[in-house]
């Protein structure tokens, strides 16, 4: 039906960036303020209006941590109801161009990132539609360390 197509028309995008670097992946702690403040998380935020999921990628790594990154594949999605909108959230592959250790991540919306095992994940308090996300990026990120 025609009411169906405006629901799904009408919902926003999020995206959540997978970096993966010498085995491990990206995840970043939440400043404690806010909805979901204090959580660890897969970078990444909102698809702004007449924007791309890849440009989203690119502005809010950017504006979150500092670095250009390239953007692979769409690995994962997921949707879920956020203050009763419809949201739908793809998590994409990305590159970074260092691994922030050396050469510190400037954070603006992150107390602290850290690389770890895709397996820590399930240990973490982690935000709960990133979760939704998470058997897929499991496998996926399984797949890509077989390589």
């Amino acid at each position: 039906s025609s009411h169906a197509f405006v629901e799904v028309f009408m919902s926003k995008v999020s995206i959540a960036c997978i970096a993966l670097l010498n085995g491990k992946i990206l995840v970043a702690h939440r400043n404690p303020t806010g909805q979901m403040g204090g959580r660890w998380e897969f970078p990444g935020g909102k698809v702004e209006p007449g924007e791309t999921d890849k440009e989203a990628v690119v502005r809010e790594i950017n504006e979150e941590f500092g670095i250009n990154v390239e953007v692979g594949e769409k690995i994962a999605e997921a949707s879920f109801i956020h203050n009763e909108e419809n949201v739908l959230l793809h998590a994409y592959r990305i590159f970074v161009p260092h691994d922030g250790i050396e050469k510190k991540y400037i954070l603006t919306e992150h107390t602290e990132y850290n690389w770890i095992p895709i397996e820590v994940v399930a240990k973490l308090n982690f935000v709960d539609s990133d979760l939704l996300l998470y058997p897929k990026v499991k496998s996926y990120v399984l797949e890509e360390l077989k390589k």
